[in-house]
């Protein structure tokens, strides 16, 4: 190992050791057209396998953010690699995409190759929920950039559609019913009040209880992956619009599926708030109508479908071990309504 590169803090040794141990991980992911070049300069994937006549290529790339705060507090990094994962497949599933692959970028300020190892555990866990290929990444030892335990990570995924299956506002009709999927938890946005909330304002201890955990780990449970229960819906031509709820809460992501004229008409008390959001409002004394431009509110994705299948759909949905509830509905008045 280059001696001087080691004196600057950058330790070849220790990102070996993280590249071996990640290889058992990135296996885990193997799906129908990953291509065997993990180590090479590029990953690759075989479209030739697929059984798509009109394939479009759908592509979303995203962060954690600040729930990495939760993580470096706590020392738990085995989850937080889901959340990376899931904030692009769920992106890139609302336009009518399956996910193939996925790439990692990880910089850190000192490479520990456990908590590399952990966060790419989590990766792993991540693209299998969501059949995803992990195919490439990067770690970065970066000690100018980073402090000792901290570190960032972002994803990039790539899906496929058939054009004629994509999800276009242009499907959507006004009378079309919302049926809203169960988050579990704050998923991977608004870390930036919660923390100056619980641990700013109020210097809260993560480790106190909340419900049959501790707080840290409610903070830190990951990112719900729909794709394994929606995406077949979407090939069945069942589903008109999706929105992923995520940073912006209803009132940004609802009007991203809808045409220009058409509005969203969300009914409360229609599904169950968890704890951790009242919570936050109590604590922080958060007036409802911004909770619902901040956070997901206990609802992580919105499907809007035809008003005659919302029987079908649900039933399809809760075999699929997702809580479905229908929340709402398509009105020809612009904007974003709950009541």
């Amino acid at each position: 190992m280059s001696e001087h590169y080691a004196k600057s803090g950058v330790n070849l040794h220790a990102g070996y050791e993280s590249v071996s141990r990640i290889r058992t991980h990135i296996e885990r992911t193997r799906r129908l057209g990953m291509m065997d070049n993990i180590g090479s300069f590029g990953g690759l994937f075989d479209l030739t396998r697929l059984n798509v006549s009109e394939p479009v290529l759908v592509s979303g790339t995203d962060g954690v953010g600040t729930k990495l705060k939760i993580a470096f507090m706590t020392g738990k990094h085995d989850t937080i690699g889901i959340d990376a994962v899931a904030m692009c497949v769920n992106d890139i599933l609302a336009q009518g995409a399956q996910p193939l692959f996925f790439l990692d970028y990880i910089a850190i300020g000192k490479n520990n190759p456990e908590t590399v190892e952990a966060i790419v555990k989590g990766v792993a866990d991540g693209c299998v929920s969501a059949n995803c290929a992990l195919i490439g990444g990067e770690t970065a030892e970066m000690p100018d950039m980073y402090t000792l335990g901290e570190y960032d990570i972002a994803g990039f995924c790539v899906g496929v559609a058939e054009k004629s299956k994509l999800i276009l506002p242009s499907h959507v009709s006004v009378g079309d019913v919302i049926i809203g999927l169960a988050s579990s938890g704050l998923h991977s946005n608004g870390f930036s009040l919660v923390r100056k909330i619980l641990f700013k304002d109020h210097s809260l201890d993560h480790m106190m209880k909340f419900g049959e955990v501790t707080l840290g780990e409610t903070l830190l449970t990951p990112t719900r992956i729909y794709v394994r229960a929606v995406l077949p819906l979407i090939q069945q031509s069942k589903i008109h619009g999706i929105a992923h709820i995520t940073g912006g809460g209803f009132i940004e992501n609802a009007p991203r599926c809808i045409q220009d004229e058409q509005g969203i008409l969300i009914s409360k008390g229609t599904w169950p708030i968890p704890p951790i959001f009242t919570y936050l409002a109590d604590l922080g004394r958060i007036p409802e109508d911004q909770l619902y431009q901040v956070f997901n509110m206990g609802i992580g994705m919105m499907l809007i479908v035809d008003p005659k299948d919302v029987e079908e759909v649900i039933d399809y949905l809760k075999s699929h071990h997702e809580h479905p509830y229908v929340i709402g509905e398509v009105t020809d008045t612009p904007g974003v309504v709950i009541r």
